[in-house]
């Protein structure tokens, strides 16, 4: 079928219009008075729909209706909370092909990755079905005679959810899921580059919070722009939570203006990750992680390999074979089901490939393969480039900065405490790995001696994280934590609570006080 036919049966399943509104609160659509944003495929430069843009009184009109239905909805208990969650995956799975497609048109990641992110929104739904039942705390021994103390965490309020544009959906999930049953509200602002994936979302998830009967309040978007809505989100104390995924400086930003008010924040920002390759390694798939970790989503993924680190013994044969199959890279249209490398977001994610690669010339580095903007037939977008392999050293100013695009850092090491050293030389730590069969080398890298990551895996690659680990980084990458394990704490106010069952009162630390 032609993509461009097909693209508008997709739309119409998931009630894209040609202009969207930009503001929702569960069920209702506000009309806004703000500009139109258009949005363009990265794949063929055609043009999807347009949104209209909320402003800083409709935020703040969602804010107090936030405000309102958090104070039903923590009364909600947390398995019926879960209950809703249960159907939203229920409702995603229906439209996960859809779906999926509309990612990858508007993002520009391939279909079987698209496919994949929705996919991910089901599996953190099923998982938060089970954390609803599992919101759990700790009891102590007091010191006390006839005293219990224990743990207990209770909701915490409105979460403001920030998400990037190389994930249109599936970090919202991560995040809203948990909250949803921890019994949080949640304020959901997209990137405006993929703000109808947005929109489709929560077109989707209506009619489960309808049936429901789930207050208005509790699930909304705004779309807005960052300009007219300036910093008010961060600073803004009825939200006690931000979760921000983006980059490092803008981040750096959020912290401040969050921990100004004493609130909360989840950070997670650039990764610069790294692959070491020992010659123990299984040479076959070292290839084939290195490949999909570099080039997947055309390296715009915050676990996307930037650099590998390979031993002396196996360095050129370990290049020659990753040319090899550089070279042969199908790269082209998104929903084109034999595409490898799709586009990169738009024209100035590839004004900043170009301008990485000219930094690595300048500062003494090699290109081995790639580097070229595509042009002619099937690339008329000007988002398309092949990925590109450098040879540098690791203290390259370059080479410790992220740079989201197909670039991937060859360096050499001789002694795996070198290549060790080299890879946490850099400001970022979210995402890392080693290849090896030597028990003696991988158990070193995942020790306190080893990686310095949030993220540390052994014989597969940096990229592709499951949801039932908890998801973040060290460093520049921010500290946070989301999706699985028990990163739900986050989303929670804890409280520790001290029984007296007897009839005297004994003071900790066998303080006396007689009065």
């Amino acid at each position: 079928m032609n993509n461009k036919i097909e693209m508008k049966d997709v739309l119409k399943e998931l009630q894209i219009e040609d202009v969207n509104h930009g503001i929702c609160t569960g069920t209702t659509w506000k009309e806004t008075n703000g500009n139109i944003i258009e949005s363009f495929s990265p794949s063929d430069g055609e043009r999807i729909a347009g949104v209209k843009l909320g402003t800083k009184d409709d935020y703040r009109e969602v804010v107090k209706t936030a405000k309102g239905a958090f104070e039903s909805w923590k009364m909600v208990p947390a398995p019926k909370r879960g209950e809703i969650v249960r159907q939203i995956g229920l409702e995603l799975r229906k439209y996960k092909e859809p779906l999926g497609k509309l990612v990858s048109y508007e993002m520009g990641k391939i279909l079987q990755e698209g496919l994949g992110e929705v996919q991910e929104m089901i599996d953190i739904c099923d998982f938060a079905v089970g954390q609803s039942r599992q919101l759990y705390g700790f009891t102590m021994n007091s010191e006390r005679e006839k005293h219990r103390m224990y743990d207990q965490y209770h909701p915490l309020g409105i979460v403001g959810v920030v998400s990037a544009f190389n994930f249109p959906v599936a970090v919202w999930a991560w995040n809203a899921m948990i909250a949803l049953v921890a019994g949080d509200v949640v304020i959901w602002k997209p990137s405006s580059k993929v703000a109808l994936c947005g929109v489709a979302v929560h077109k989707i998830i209506a009619g489960v919070l309808q049936k429901n009967n789930v207050p208005e309040g509790v699930v909304n978007l705004v779309v807005a722009d960052s300009k007219e809505l300036g910093n008010e989100f961060f600073s803004n104390k009825d939200v006690p939570l931000i979760s921000f995924t983006g980059s490092t400086p803008i981040g750096k930003m959020v912290s401040r203006l969050v921990a100004e008010r004493l609130g909360r924040s989840i950070l997670e920002l650039g990764g610069n990750n790294a692959i070491i390759i020992t010659p123990n390694a299984n040479i076959e798939m070292a290839l084939r992680a290195v490949v999909f970790g570099a080039v997947g989503t055309c390296g715009q993924r915050c676990t996307s390999t930037r650099r590998i680190i390979v031993h002396d013994s196996i360095y050129e044969d370990f290049k020659q074979r990753l040319v090899n199959i550089y070279t042969k890279l199908p790269i082209g249209h998104a929903l084109d089901s034999k595409t490898l490398v799709g586009p990169l977001t738009d024209k100035g994610a590839v004004q900043n490939f170009l301008d990485a690669i000219e930094k690595v010339k300048a500062e003494g580095g090699k290109i081995i393969v790639g580097g070229e903007v595509l042009e002619g037939e099937g690339f008329e977008s000007g988002c398309f480039v092949t990925p590109c392999i450098a040879e540098v050293e690791n203290h390259y100013e370059i080479v410790q900065q992220e740079t989201f695009a197909p670039l991937l850092y060859m360096i050499r090491y001789s002694e795996l405490d070198e290549a060790i050293a080299i890879h946490n030389d850099v400001p970022q730590g979210l995402s890392s790995a080693i290849f090896s069969t030597n028990m003696l080398e991988t158990e070193t890298f995942i020790s306190q001696s080893g990686s310095d990551c949030g993220i540390a895996n052994i014989n597969i690659g940096t990229s592709g994280a499951e949801i039932g680990g908890a998801f973040g980084g060290e460093k520049e990458t921010g500290g946070g934590r989301e999706s699985g394990s028990d990163a739900w704490k986050a989303y929670m106010r804890r409280q520790t609570n001290t029984i007296n069952y007897g009839t005297e009162l004994p003071l900790a630390q066998g303080i006396e006080f007689d009065v």
